[in-house]
């Protein structure tokens, strides 16, 4: 413990958010200490986006082949290699890792320590043998699964995302714990790659979306042989594995072969030393401000730790808030009305903003307009016509809220969330010119069904008469 280390900046995790802050505020010229006492890339490289989207990816070419028929192509049913399908997943995540490795950033002049950090006073952490006296600190240890205090749970084998990915065969039957966005597209995934699948929530699955899209994934989930119990309390876990659930309908157990627990997550914050850095947390995670300062003026929180929305995209923001605040002293603040959120089921299920039940509770004056993916060419013509856009506006044409449910709508939703974060009209979106086909129509045919009442109502006519008798 005789060295000391007195960087700029010392950074306790190297996850997403915790890299983009060492990788940005080095190559501005600061010197930067990174703590990391488990994987670089953290839980999205490893265990979360990257794993998970690469096996969307082989389930969806799986499904193609089953659904070819409508377009004169024979379907078949695929034979699915499943120790090529893991061999997939870790080659992807093999490419990436580079990027966020020990070499690149030792490259970069970052000071990279594997261990464990903890805060030993409001200025000093200890890792590796060595104490760090920074001038700022930023704390990025992320998240972890949660798991629920249901009876029995703790004594039968179970799986989450954090070892789902190493199954080397695929579940005979899943029972999937928890119809969240994680829950939701591993079901699906695993359906298609030839397991039975069960999803079991308390509530209706996707809660915190619009109930409108959520019924297009509900539809395409069950028509593809998931089966879901919604509304139903869990009450117990049994070996097998079992769960045995409550509901209107009664008691009753439910058995597959495997587990999977997905019922959301929860920050990392146990064996920080965070009290003896005068550090405020709870269940939730650190306490921050907009600029994401913790009660320690020193030290900074970001990502999942920070006690809210659990998103990579979210993290990177937070990193550059930080670097803005930590090197140049500059008032950043953290945006919370133009952050995305996307659900890689297929259809997929994108939204920003204000929904149109916050509207409703909020007492918002508002329209809701939509335009289906039926309207659309370019759907037509790919045979996905399920789904919508669908839009909340408030007064004088202001964007509120989007909600795109379909194909590809974690792309689609850029627009919408531009039109948020730089507070553009409806008329930025209805106005521009679109490549035909494309679904990008979609968005801005919904735009432009609030102008088409005023624009073509009897004020118009009168108006191209009147000009017509003049000449």
């Amino acid at each position: 413990m005789s060295q000391i280390l007195t960087p700029d900046l010392c950074v306790i995790g190297a996850g997403s958010g915790g890299l983009s802050v060492a990788a940005g505020a080095v190559q501005m010229g600061a010197s930067v200490v990174l703590v990391e006492r488990h994987r670089m890339g953290g839980d999205c490289l490893n265990y979360g986006c990257v794993p998970s989207k690469s096996l969307l990816a082989a389930a969806a070419a799986a499904e193609a082949m089953r659904q070819s028929g409508s377009f004169g192509v024979r379907p078949v049913e695929p034979g699915i290699d499943f120790a090529a399908v893991r061999r997939h997943v870790r080659d992807v995540i093999a490419g990436i890792a580079p990027h966020d490795s020990i070499e690149r950033f030792t490259g970069l002049g970052v000071t990279v320590l594997l261990d464990h950090a903890r805060f030993t006073g409001p200025d000093q952490v200890i890792a590796g043998g060595r104490r760090i006296r920074a001038r700022r600190f930023v704390v990025a240890t992320g998240s972890r699964p949660a798991i629920p205090p249901i009876p029995g749970l703790a004594e039968i084998p179970h799986l989450t995302n954090e070892n789902v990915f190493d199954l080397a065969a695929p579940p005979r039957h899943l029972l999937v714990l928890g119809g969240g966005p994680i829950g939701c597209e591993l079901a699906q995934a695993f359906r298609r790659l030839g397991s039975e699948v069960t999803v079991i929530d308390l509530g209706p699955i996707l809660p915190k979306d619009d109930p409108e899209l959520t019924a297009v994934v509900r539809e395409r989930l069950l028509a593809e042989g998931v089966r879901l119990h919604e509304r139903v309390r869990v009450v117990g876990a049994e070996p097998g594995p079992a769960l045995v659930v409550e509901s209107a309908a009664g008691r009753r157990r439910l058995d597959g072969s495997h587990l999977l627990v997905a019922v959301g997550r929860t920050p990392v914050i146990e064996d920080l030393g965070l009290e003896a850095a005068g550090i405020a947390f709870d269940r939730k995670g650190i306490k921050v401000d907009s600029r994401l300062r913790t009660t320690n003026a020193r030290v900074f929180a970001i990502g999942d730790v920070a006690g809210g929305p659990q998103f990579t995209h979210l993290a990177n923001h937070h990193a550059s808030v930080v670097v803005k605040n930590a090197l140049f002293r500059l008032p950043a603040r953290a945006t919370s009305a133009a952050i995305p959120r996307v659900t890689y089921t297929d259809p997929e299920l994108a939204v920003v903003g204000t929904s149109e039940a916050e509207a409703k509770e909020q007492g918002l004056a508002h329209e809701v307009l939509r335009a289906p993916f039926a309207d659309n060419d370019r759907a037509r013509a790919e045979r996905r016509t399920e789904g919508l856009v669908k839009l909340v506006v408030g007064k004088r044409g202001r964007v509120l809220g989007a909600g795109i449910v379909g194909a590809h709508a974690g792309e689609l939703i850029l627009p919408w969330v531009l039109a948020l974060d730089r507070r553009l009209p409806l008329s930025a979106v209805a106005g521009v010119v679109t490549p035909y086909p494309t679904l990008s129509e979609a968005s801005k045919r919904a735009a432009a069904s609030w102008y088409a009442p005023r624009l073509f109502g009897g004020g118009t006519r009168r108006l191209v008469r009147l000009l017509a008798r003049l000449g």
